[in-house]
C-alpha cells in the first residue's frame, strides 16, 4: 500500500517510493527542491516533476553559485524556455534565492547544517492514519519559513517549507499502512 496522493501515475509512484519522506543532506539537492517547492506554488506537484529534467537543463543542475551570477539576459531565456514554469517573478525569485543560499552555506558552512536545526536534526516521523491528517504546515514550517524570509529568500511560505521539508525527509508523513513508513536515519 502507498500513500493516496501517489495514485497511478508512474513518475509519482517513482517519486513516492524513492524521494518523498527520505532525509536529505546534500546541499545541491536540497536547492533544488526548495527551487522546485517555490516553481510548484498555484501549480500541481506532478507538472513540477513532469518539468524537472526541463529545470535541470535550464538552471545548470541546480548549481547555486552558477545561478547567483544570472544576468537579465539569462532571465529573458529563461522566460523562453518552454519546459519551465516561464513566471517571471518565480524565475527571478530562484536566482535571489541562489544568493540568499550561498550567503547561507557561508554563515553555516552547508544549507545542511542550516535547514535540519529546524528539526533538531532527526526526522520527524509522523504516521498520520490518513492523507485528510496531514497538516499543510507546522511550527518547524513557520519558523523555517520566517527565517529564510528574514535571509532574503523568496516562495518560502510555511506551506511550501513543510512540502519541501516532507520532500526532503525532514519530516516523514507516510501514511500508517504505507510500505514506505518507515523511519530513516540521518
Amino acid at each position: 500500500m502507498r500513500c493516496a496522493w501517489a495514485g497511478t501515475d508512474p513518475l509519482y509512484i517513482q517519486y513516492h517510493d524513492d524521494e518523498w519522506g527520505r532525509p536529505v543532506h546534500d546541499d545541491r539537492r536540497l536547492f533544488e527542491m526548495l527551487i522546485l517547492e517555490g516553481a510548484q506554488a498555484g501549480l500541481s506537484w506532478i507538472t513540477i516533476l513532469r518539468k524537472r529534467p526541463a529545470y535541470r537543463k535550464a538552471f545548470d543542475r541546480f548549481d547555486p553559485k552558477r545561478i547567483a551570477r544570472y544576468d537579465a539576459r539569462k532571465v529573458r531565456s529563461l522566460l523562453a524556455d518552454p519546459g519551465i514554469v516561464r513566471n517571471r517573478l518565480k524565475v527571478e525569485g530562484t536566482i535571489k534565492n541562489a544568493r540568499a543560499f550561498l550567503a547561507v552555506q557561508k554563515e553555516f558552512g552547508t544549507f545542511d547544517a542550516y535547514v535540519w536545526r529546524f528539526v533538531g536534526g532527526r526526522p520527524q516521523v509522523n504516521r498520520p492514519a490518513t492523507m485528510k491528517a496531514v497538516r499543510p504546515t507546522s511550527p518547524e514550517s513557520d519558523a523555517l519559513s520566517k527565517d529564510l524570509k528574514k535571509r532574503g529568500f523568496t516562495f518560502v511560505g510555511s506551506t511550501i517549507m513543510y512540502a519541501f521539508m516532507q520532500a526532503c525527509g525532514l519530516v516523514d508523513d507516510h501514511i500508517a499502512g504505507c510500505d514506505n513508513a518507515r523511519a530513516y536515519s540521518t
